[in-house]
């Protein structure tokens, strides 16, 4: 049986952080991008349309690739594609080649995240979902250090200094290509000395339905609260942006927290448990954010990222203990697909909102989780004959 090998999983993790602040830093350069070329707000946010498929709903397509054959260099080229497409917008003249190079961009990101995923499974050890939390991690860090990194960039230098985005692509790509034998030799090595032991064929597929059902769910949930919760505190709680900006910040940093944390309790009480009790917990500690103010809004928000993400990876080692054999679709499934269709969900979100006012679109949102709770109750996972969960 393999073992849990950290260097290997940090190396990953790293460049998962990278492709990652490419994704997370687009949203924060729009403003200057729309500016720029004088784009109206609806065709501005077509760019994350298509930023959005690119790189999330077409995920699978790269996981069915990587199943064929080992797909090793999709980890270095991922990571080269995401960097130049981003580095290379402040070349742009004309909206079309702005969503070139964001599909471009966004086709790197999807085509490291698949391969990513499988590769981190194998050494992972016994400790599936903790080992691919720290996977996890490094896409959390890339979120958060993206905006960060781009604008302090534009405000310092202006918009073409996004040039020197490319590094962090160009750092990782000579790192991984340096330890790739190692990476090669060991990942082969684990495959052949660790089978893997599926459910059952009959239930599988109808499993994984409710698994993706779920993230789609939390998905929506996780979204929403980001999105809406600015507007609910400025123009309903009359707090000021800053407060605000700091309530994503403390949801998000949560959400990070409980990716790491809560993998090795879903490791010791059960994957499919932990799975119930982070959808109905979130569900309970949802309500809250009504009747919260100050410090404690702050308290309640971070909570609530914290134990909803927690099932980020136990998700993603329960889609591939169910397609052992596809272990690249199971993951472009789970991270890619469902997370891109949740997001799209976001849409619905705002259509409410327009109509019944910001609170009650934010109340609708509290009965996702409770509605992922209700799936996941008919979720069948015995993936090993030893553990029912």
């Amino acid at each position: 049986m393999a073992k849990f090998n950290l260097p290997v999983l940090l190396l990953l993790s790293s460049g998962h952080m990278v492709v990652d602040i490419y994704q997370g830093a687009l949203p924060a350069i729009l403003p200057f991008i729309k500016e720029n070329l004088g784009l109206s707000y609806t065709v501005t946010g077509a760019i994350l349309i298509v930023a959005n498929v690119t790189s999330s709903i077409v995920q699978p397509i790269f996981g069915f690739v990587s199943d064929r054959k080992e797909k090793a260099f999709l980890l270095p080229l991922g990571a080269f594609l995401a960097g130049a497409g981003f580095s290379l917008l402040p070349l742009a003249e004309s909206y079309l080649f702005i969503l070139f190079l964001v599909a471009m961009s966004g086709l790197g990101i999807a085509s490291y995240h698949p391969e990513g995923f499988k590769t981190a499974r194998f050494f992972t050890g016994d400790k599936m979902a903790t080992g691919m939390s720290i996977f996890s991690v490094g896409g959390n860090a890339g979120m958060a250090v993206g905006p960060i990194l781009a604008l302090f960039l534009v405000n310092s230098f202006g918009f073409p200094a996004l040039h020197w985005m490319f590094l962090p692509s160009l750092l990782f790509m000579a790192l991984i290509l340096s330890f790739r034998k190692a990476i090669a030799i060991e990942g082969t090595n684990d495959r052949e000395t660790r089978p893997l032991k599926p459910l059952p064929a009959r239930g599988a597929h109808q499993a994984l339905v409710v698994i993706l059902s779920v993230i789609i769910m939390r998905t929506w949930t996780h979204a929403g609260v980001m999105t809406y919760i600015p507007f609910y505190v400025i123009d309903y709680l009359n707090g000021d942006p800053v407060h605000a900006g700091k309530l994503v910040s403390l949801f998000l940093l949560g959400g990070a927290f409980g990716t790491l944390g809560g993998a090795p309790l879903a490791d010791r009480l059960g994957h499919r448990f932990w799975l119930r009790f982070s959808m109905l917990a979130s569900s309970l500690i949802f309500p809250l954010i009504f009747f919260s103010q100050g410090f404690w809004l702050f308290v309640v928000v971070t909570l609530l990222g914290t134990i909803l993400i927690s099932t980020f990876t136990v998700t993603v080692v329960m889609g591939q203990n169910l397609l052992p054999g596809n272990l690249g679709v199971a993951s472009g499934l789970l991270v890619g697909f469902a997370i891109g269709a949740g997001g799209v969900g976001v849409t619905l979100l705002g259509f409410i909102a327009d109509h019944f006012g910001v609170p009650f679109a934010l109340k609708c949102i509290g009965f996702l989780p409770l509605l992922g709770f209700l799936l996941s109750l008919t979720l069948q996972y015995a993936p090993f004959p030893e553990r029912a969960d």
